[in-house]
Protein backbone atom coordinates (compact mmCIF):
# COMPACT_ATOMS: atom_id res chain seq x y z
CA UNK A 1 0.00 0.00 0.00
CA UNK A 2 1.12 3.52 -0.83
CA UNK A 3 -0.11 6.29 1.48
CA UNK A 4 -0.56 9.84 0.18
CA UNK A 5 -0.44 12.78 2.57
CA UNK A 6 -2.59 15.65 1.28
CA UNK A 7 -3.45 19.06 2.66
CA UNK A 8 -6.55 19.38 0.46
CA UNK A 9 -9.24 16.82 -0.44
CA UNK A 10 -9.22 18.00 -4.07
CA UNK A 11 -6.13 15.87 -4.68
CA UNK A 12 -7.83 12.56 -3.90
CA UNK A 13 -9.67 12.10 -7.23
CA UNK A 14 -6.69 13.46 -9.17
CA UNK A 15 -4.34 10.80 -7.83
CA UNK A 16 -6.94 8.07 -8.05
CA UNK A 17 -7.31 8.90 -11.75
CA UNK A 18 -3.54 8.90 -12.25
CA UNK A 19 -3.32 5.54 -10.49
CA UNK A 20 -6.04 4.07 -12.69
CA UNK A 21 -4.36 5.41 -15.82
CA UNK A 22 -0.71 4.63 -15.13
CA UNK A 23 -0.51 2.24 -12.17
CA UNK A 24 -3.60 0.00 -12.17
CA UNK A 25 -3.78 -2.31 -9.22
CA UNK A 26 -1.76 -0.05 -6.91
CA UNK A 27 -3.41 0.38 -3.51
CA UNK A 28 -3.57 4.01 -2.40
CA UNK A 29 -4.56 5.30 1.01
CA UNK A 30 -5.34 9.01 1.16
CA UNK A 31 -4.53 10.89 4.37
CA UNK A 32 -6.08 14.37 4.20
CA UNK A 33 -4.94 16.90 6.82
CA UNK A 34 -5.95 20.41 5.79
CA UNK A 35 -4.85 21.86 9.11
CA UNK A 36 -1.20 21.18 8.31
CA UNK A 37 -1.07 23.70 5.47
CA UNK A 38 -2.93 26.37 7.44
CA UNK A 39 -0.48 26.05 10.31
CA UNK A 40 2.57 25.86 8.04
CA UNK A 41 1.52 29.08 6.30
CA UNK A 42 0.88 30.85 9.60
CA UNK A 43 3.85 29.57 11.63
CA UNK A 44 6.32 28.10 9.15
CA UNK A 45 6.69 24.54 7.83
CA UNK A 46 8.80 23.34 10.77
CA UNK A 47 5.87 24.01 13.09
CA UNK A 48 4.06 20.97 11.70
CA UNK A 49 7.00 18.57 12.01
CA UNK A 50 5.68 16.73 15.13
CA UNK A 51 2.22 16.31 13.60
CA UNK A 52 3.68 15.08 10.31
CA UNK A 53 5.93 12.62 12.16
CA UNK A 54 2.90 11.18 13.95
CA UNK A 55 0.99 10.83 10.67
CA UNK A 56 3.92 9.06 9.02
CA UNK A 57 4.32 6.68 11.95
CA UNK A 58 0.62 5.91 11.83
CA UNK A 59 0.75 5.19 8.11
CA UNK A 60 3.68 2.82 8.60
CA UNK A 61 1.89 1.05 11.46
CA UNK A 62 -1.14 0.53 9.24
CA UNK A 63 0.92 -1.17 6.54
CA UNK A 64 2.03 1.58 4.18
CA UNK A 65 5.22 0.66 2.34
CA UNK A 66 5.90 4.31 1.43
CA UNK A 67 4.31 7.75 1.87
CA UNK A 68 4.04 10.44 -0.78
CA UNK A 69 3.54 14.02 0.45
CA UNK A 70 1.64 15.99 -2.19
CA UNK A 71 1.96 19.40 -0.48
CA UNK A 72 4.93 21.45 -1.66
CA UNK A 73 4.91 23.69 1.41
CA UNK A 74 5.50 20.84 3.87
CA UNK A 75 7.31 18.47 1.50
CA UNK A 76 10.73 18.96 3.04
CA UNK A 77 9.36 18.37 6.55
CA UNK A 78 7.70 15.14 5.43
CA UNK A 79 10.81 13.94 3.62
CA UNK A 80 12.89 14.58 6.74
CA UNK A 81 10.57 12.31 8.72
CA UNK A 82 11.46 9.19 6.74
CA UNK A 83 14.02 7.94 9.26
CA UNK A 84 11.56 8.08 12.11
CA UNK A 85 8.82 6.42 10.09
CA UNK A 86 11.04 3.56 8.96
CA UNK A 87 9.63 3.64 5.40
CA UNK A 88 10.41 5.75 2.33
CA UNK A 89 8.79 9.21 2.46
CA UNK A 90 8.84 11.14 -0.80
CA UNK A 91 7.90 14.67 -1.71
CA UNK A 92 5.81 14.91 -4.85
CA UNK A 93 7.79 17.70 -6.45
CA UNK A 94 11.30 16.22 -6.30
CA UNK A 95 11.22 14.45 -9.70
CA UNK A 96 9.87 17.64 -11.28
CA UNK A 97 12.62 19.68 -9.60
CA UNK A 98 15.27 17.28 -10.85
CA UNK A 99 14.05 17.79 -14.41
CA UNK A 100 13.93 21.58 -13.96
CA UNK A 101 17.46 21.65 -12.55
CA UNK A 102 18.84 20.67 -15.93
CA UNK A 103 17.68 23.98 -17.43
CA UNK A 104 19.60 27.25 -17.37
CA UNK A 105 16.64 29.57 -16.80
CA UNK A 106 13.85 28.32 -14.56
CA UNK A 107 10.67 30.18 -13.65
CA UNK A 108 8.67 28.82 -10.70
CA UNK A 109 4.97 29.72 -10.73
CA UNK A 110 2.87 29.33 -7.58
CA UNK A 111 -0.51 30.43 -6.31
CA UNK A 112 0.53 30.31 -2.65
CA UNK A 113 3.51 32.33 -1.48
CA UNK A 114 4.63 29.77 1.10
CA UNK A 115 5.33 27.33 -1.74
CA UNK A 116 7.86 29.49 -3.58
CA UNK A 117 10.73 29.23 -1.09
CA UNK A 118 10.62 25.46 -0.63
CA UNK A 119 10.30 24.85 -4.38
CA UNK A 120 13.20 27.13 -5.27
CA UNK A 121 15.34 25.54 -2.54
CA UNK A 122 14.54 22.06 -3.86
CA UNK A 123 15.50 22.98 -7.42
CA UNK A 124 18.78 24.50 -6.21
CA UNK A 125 19.45 21.31 -4.24
CA UNK A 126 18.86 19.25 -7.37
CA UNK A 127 21.22 21.52 -9.33
CA UNK A 128 24.08 19.95 -7.31
CA UNK A 129 26.46 22.83 -7.90
CA UNK A 130 25.35 23.66 -11.43
CA UNK A 131 24.48 27.31 -11.96
CA UNK A 132 20.88 28.07 -12.81
CA UNK A 133 18.88 31.25 -12.83
CA UNK A 134 15.64 30.75 -10.91
CA UNK A 135 12.88 33.35 -10.87
CA UNK A 136 9.60 33.03 -8.99
CA UNK A 137 6.13 34.25 -9.95
CA UNK A 138 3.21 34.46 -7.53
CA UNK A 139 -0.19 34.39 -9.25
CA UNK A 140 -2.02 37.09 -7.30
CA UNK A 141 -5.58 36.21 -6.37
CA UNK A 142 -5.38 32.64 -7.63
CA UNK A 143 -5.29 30.99 -4.22
CA UNK A 144 -8.44 32.80 -3.18
CA UNK A 145 -10.16 31.31 -6.23
CA UNK A 146 -8.92 27.86 -5.24
CA UNK A 147 -10.20 28.24 -1.67
CA UNK A 148 -13.56 29.43 -3.00
CA UNK A 149 -13.88 26.26 -5.08
CA UNK A 150 -13.59 28.10 -8.40
CA UNK A 151 -11.36 25.55 -10.11
CA UNK A 152 -11.89 26.94 -13.61
CA UNK A 153 -11.05 30.47 -12.51
CA UNK A 154 -8.03 29.21 -10.61
CA UNK A 155 -6.59 27.29 -13.53
CA UNK A 156 -7.33 30.13 -15.95
CA UNK A 157 -5.41 32.56 -13.73
CA UNK A 158 -2.48 30.17 -13.49
CA UNK A 159 -2.44 29.61 -17.26
CA UNK A 160 -2.46 33.35 -17.90
CA UNK A 161 0.54 33.78 -15.60
CA UNK A 162 2.38 30.94 -17.35
CA UNK A 163 1.71 32.45 -20.78
CA UNK A 164 3.11 35.74 -19.51
CA UNK A 165 6.55 34.20 -18.92
CA UNK A 166 8.94 34.91 -21.78
CA UNK A 167 12.37 34.54 -20.18
CA UNK A 168 12.55 30.86 -19.27
CA UNK A 169 13.85 27.59 -20.64
CA UNK A 170 11.39 25.74 -18.42
CA UNK A 171 8.41 26.72 -16.27
CA UNK A 172 7.64 24.86 -13.04
CA UNK A 173 4.11 24.70 -11.62
CA UNK A 174 4.96 24.52 -7.95
CA UNK A 175 1.67 23.09 -6.64
CA UNK A 176 -0.03 19.84 -7.60
CA UNK A 177 -3.36 21.65 -7.86
CA UNK A 178 -2.00 23.73 -10.75
CA UNK A 179 -1.37 20.80 -13.10
CA UNK A 180 -4.65 21.20 -14.97
CA UNK A 181 -3.57 24.63 -16.18
CA UNK A 182 -1.27 23.03 -18.76
CA UNK A 183 -4.32 22.28 -20.92
CA UNK A 184 -5.06 26.02 -21.10
CA UNK A 185 -1.60 27.40 -21.85
CA UNK A 186 -0.31 28.44 -25.27
CA UNK A 187 3.37 28.97 -24.41
CA UNK A 188 6.07 27.14 -26.34
CA UNK A 189 8.17 26.88 -23.17
CA UNK A 190 8.05 23.42 -21.52
CA UNK A 191 5.76 23.48 -18.47
CA UNK A 192 6.54 20.93 -15.75
CA UNK A 193 4.00 19.55 -13.28
CA UNK A 194 4.47 17.28 -10.29
CA UNK A 195 1.63 14.72 -10.00
CA UNK A 196 2.61 12.23 -12.72
CA UNK A 197 6.38 12.02 -12.07
CA UNK A 198 5.91 12.17 -8.31
CA UNK A 199 3.39 9.34 -8.18
CA UNK A 200 5.55 7.24 -10.48
CA UNK A 201 8.53 7.61 -8.14
CA UNK A 202 6.41 6.79 -5.10
CA UNK A 203 4.95 3.66 -6.69
CA UNK A 204 8.50 2.46 -7.40
CA UNK A 205 9.52 3.20 -3.81
CA UNK A 206 6.53 1.35 -2.37
CA UNK A 207 7.36 -1.68 -4.48
CA UNK A 208 10.74 -1.87 -2.78
CA UNK A 209 9.59 -0.82 0.69
CA UNK A 210 9.49 -3.02 3.70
Amino acid sequence: MLALLHTSPVHVPVFDALRDQDHPGTRLRHLVHEELLARAVAEGPESVAPAVAAILAGAAAEGARAVLCTCSTIGAVAEAGAAGAGIPVLRLDRPMAARAARARRVVVVAALGSTLGPTEALIREECAGRRAGIRTVLVEGAWELFLAGDRDGYLTAVAAAVDGVDDADVIVLAQASMAGATALTTTAVPVLTSPGPGLRAAVRASAHGR
